[in-house]
């Protein structure tokens, strides 16, 4: 039998049955429910989508209460220990593992298309040189779209899948582009005998010695930050991601859309709040004070809480076994005492406690991050790189999806209305 709401509307004492269809009531259902036949209907009124389902979707799957985050079915965790970015992509992409043979085949595909256009070099010589990196970065990606007039046609399977290539191979190279630029160094180009996370370093590190050889513990650190931040469930990337793909531009402008809303300090440049939260402690027996003062109204506690996580985040465990091991090859960074003994307080206080504030995995990326010589300015391009890849699937999937149109929400308008026009001579 399906399942059902009965809503009574009190103004009119009429009831309506709506379906109720995974958990969920369509919104244009509520239409129906009028005082009068040139009534527009009712709306739901949801600010920031905190209850509104604005897909259907099978890539991500979180269960905030639990602590749980699944790509296509499989845990974070088992992903993170076992996989790689690349291979992981390919899940995020495909719904599936790949087997040896598609793998192989995924991997040359990014590897063939890891080089951009010399022409990107010169357009990023025209940024100041203390030009913000996400800046720089958001910029070059959208500039992609000139060069690929090809990808305007979303709808050929064949060109969704060439763009895809295009655009996880391609972000890496403008990402490191951005940090020589920061720091006045040349540009290295890709060196496709090496892996996904390796190629990386190697365009971010390498000088002047001939062969770039990576050392393990830093490529495998790349590898585990990149798989846990390459796809978030409705984010606000992603949904910038879908809203704008919606319009049927190319995948480039979008992607570039959905980094200008990684951009922002709530979302992309969280960890560098922390960062600078860490900085303002100065060191661990300050962190009473701080905890009181943050209970008292006059201080945040940044990386600790999530809008979806009620629960510890699965990835913020994960990173903080992997800090572990960079600090083994690059030294403690002093401020994980800090942030440790911050965790500490804040799960043993009942002020935290009932508000179900645990540590995101904003609260320690950056202090891996940092160990590993990046500026905070960098953050947001690192984080956009793994999540260029949970961007695409998204866009991919809503590009498919039948019951998707071009995003255009509804407003509770609150201004004036039929108001005259005064000549300017006459106003007061």
């Amino acid at each position: 039998m399906p399942e059902t709401l009965t809503v009574t509307d009190n103004r009119t004492g009429k009831s309506y049955e709506l379906p109720i269809v995974d958990g969920t009531v369509k919104a244009m259902d509520l239409r129906q429910i009028r005082t009068s036949a040139d009534d527009f209907g009712l709306m739901a009124y949801d600010p920031a989508f905190t209850n509104t389902a604005s897909c259907r979707s099978a890539i991500t799957f979180i269960d905030g209460d639990a602590g749980i985050l699944e790509y296509r079915g499989y845990p974070i965790e088992q992903l993170a220990e076992k996989s790689t970015y690349l291979e992981t992509a390919f899940l995020i992409t495909y719904g599936h593992l790949p087997t040896a043979a598609e793998l192989q085949t995924w991997t040359d595909h990014i590897t063939m298309h890891t080089f951009v256009h010399e022409n990107i070099r010169k357009f990023m010589d025209g940024f100041r040189y203390d030009a913000h990196p996400m800046g720089v970065f958001v910029s070059t990606v959208a500039a992609l779209s000139t060069f690929y007039p090809d990808a305007a046609d979303v709808d050929n399977p064949e060109s969704r899948e060439l763009q895809t290539w295009r655009l996880i191979a391609k972000v890496p190279t403008i990402a490191a582009f951005t940090y020589r630029q920061s720091r006045g160094l040349p540009f290295i180009y890709p060196d496709n005998s090496l892996s996904f996370a390796a190629n990386f370093a190697s365009m971010l590190w390498r000088m002047s010695e001939p062969n770039y050889h990576s050392n393990p513990v830093i490529e495998r650190a790349l590898n585990i930050l990149f798989i846990l931040h390459a796809d978030h469930e409705q984010n606000c990337s992603a949904n910038a991601m879908r809203a704008v793909g919606s319009s049927r531009p190319d995948p480039f402008v979008s992607t570039a859309a959905a980094a200008a809303a990684l951009y922002g300090p709530l979302h992309g440049g969280a960890n560098e709040a922390v960062l600078r939260m860490l900085v303002e402690i100065g060191d661990k027996k300050n962190v009473p004070d701080f905890v009181k003062k943050v209970k008292a109204g006059e201080g945040r506690l940044m990386g600790f809480g999530h809008r979806v996580y009620k629960n510890y985040d699965p990835r913020a465990k994960i990173i903080k076994r992997t800090a572990d091991e960079v600090f083994e090859l690059t030294g403690r960074n002093p401020l994980i005492d800090i942030a440790l003994e911050l965790e500490r307080y804040a799960l043993e206080d009942e002020y935290f406690i009932a508000r179900k504030l645990y540590p995101n995995v904003d609260f320690y990326s950056g202090i891996i991050y940092q160990a590993l010589g990046f500026p905070v300015e960098m953050f947001p391009v690192l984080f956009a790189i793994p999540r260029t890849a949970g961007w695409v699937a998204q866009w991919r999937e809503m590009i498919t999806d039948n019951e998707q149109k071009i995003a255009r929400p509804r407003q509770v308008y609150t201004g004036a209305r039929g108001v005259d026009y005064v000549p300017i001579g006459a106003r007061g």
